[in-house]
């Protein structure tokens, strides 16, 4: 009785004698209890250090090269993924394919961000005809099917447009289309979730207070405001990544993706589907990398969005 009775007492000191977390420890403490994030963060690495980490291992040209003697191979020591129908490594090929897929979804996700920012900041901020016409834009750019666009626009451009050499890498014109159609169609839910965030934020007393000194408007939106919407911004940008690169795939799938000599995990697909049951090891190795892919960024994004929520009672 004596002890509970003294823990009871000493209890209160602690937490008075316990320093506040900042900003940074809290989000941390709430998005460690979020065990599937946790397991997406994980998987995120290991998949980044395979598609990167392997090109120290195999080189791109490995990856292109033919051997028709050796062609829809199972998985053996040589070719622990086995080969494909013109007898191209499939793992050194997953490697390199992977950093396309990953270049892909991060790219596009930068080019949504950027328009998605700008269009909801302004239209949240000024708000009267500016808002109404940037809502008008963004409204009709919601009535555009992004795969029809994908489709047209990818059929349109294939073969027209020349290869791309950079950083040592070879790529087919088609990626800069892909990552273009991607972005610039994708930006419009961003952009209504900042212009609720501003309208919501710009009343507030520190932006009145800003204001009131004269802080100019650009410093406000991007140095007050901003800041304060960064949590749903993080989150719709880390699920845009994962639906780029499904884009990527469906495209890719239906022969009008990223074309050769640049391998993606999509294109990958297309050229498996005549082979799903003689040689399923062309198809369950790149589509297992796209599922593990998407599961771990859709699980990083529910637990940064429950980790950012400000009005989380979870600490």
């Amino acid at each position: 009785m004596v002890e509970t009775t003294l823990s009871a007492s000493i209890h209160p000191v602690d937490e008075l004698l316990t320093p506040p977390l900042s900003l940074r420890q809290l989000v941390w403490r709430r998005f460690r209890r979020h065990t599937m994030a946790l397991f997406g963060v994980v998987v995120l690495i290991l998949l980044f250090t395979y598609a990167f980490g392997g090109a120290l291992f195999l080189t791109e040209s490995y990856a292109n090269q033919t051997e028709t003697g050796v062609r829809l191979q199972g998985p053996s020591a040589v070719h622990p993924f086995g080969t494909d129908t013109v007898g191209r490594d499939i793992l050194a090929r997953t490697i390199y394919g992977g950093q396309i897929s990953l270049l892909i979804g991060l790219t596009a996700v930068l080019i949504e961000t950027g328009f998605g920012i700008l269009i909801g900041a302004f239209a949240g901020y000024y708000g009267g005809v500016v808002d109404s016409v940037l809502m008008r834009i963004t409204e009709a750019m919601l009535n555009i099917p992004q795969l029809f666009l994908l489709i047209v626009m990818a059929k349109f451009f294939s073969g027209k447009l020349p290869n791309i050499t950079l950083l040592g890498r070879t790529f087919s014109g088609s990626v800069v289309v892909i990552i273009g159609i991607i972005g610039l169609t994708s930006w419009m839910y961003l952009a209504r979730i900042v212009r609720a965030e501003f309208l919501s934020l710009k009343e507030n007393e520190f932006v009145l207070a800003a204001r009131a000194i004269g802080t100019p408007r650009r410093e406000i939106i991007f140095q007050h405001i901003l800041p304060n919407s960064i949590a749903p911004i993080v989150v719709s940008a880390t699920l845009g990544v994962a639906n780029a690169i499904l884009s990527e795939a469906y495209i890719s799938f239906l022969g009008l993706g990223v074309q050769p000599p640049t391998a993606t995990w999509g294109n990958m697909l297309d050229g498996a589907y005549n082979y799903i049951d003689t040689a399923p090891w062309l198809w369950v190795f790149p589509g297992t990398l796209i599922v593990l892919t998407v599961l771990s960024i859709n699980f990083l994004g529910d637990g940064l969005r429950d980790a950012l929520d400000p009005r989380s009672r979870v600490a």
